[in-house]
């Protein structure tokens, strides 16, 4: 997937991360600066919620 189509998509809900649309997936991994694994790990640890993702990939570093 290239970067260009990335240049102008916005997600309709930033509250929620949806880890089974590759083009969220890739815009939030590429957002996030982590691999694309991490995120749908940390979906499976607390929730879809884009905070409780941020919290708890930071509380893996």
């Amino acid at each position: 997937m290239t970067d260009d189509r990335l240049s102008h998509f916005k997600p309709l809900d930033p509250g929620r991360i949806l880890v089974v649309d590759e083009l969220k997936l890739h815009y939030r991994c590429k957002h996030r600066r982590c691999p694309r694994s991490a995120l749908p790990e940390a979906a499976s640890r607390v929730s879809d919620r884009a905070t409780a993702m941020r919290d708890d990939l930071a509380s893996l570093q």
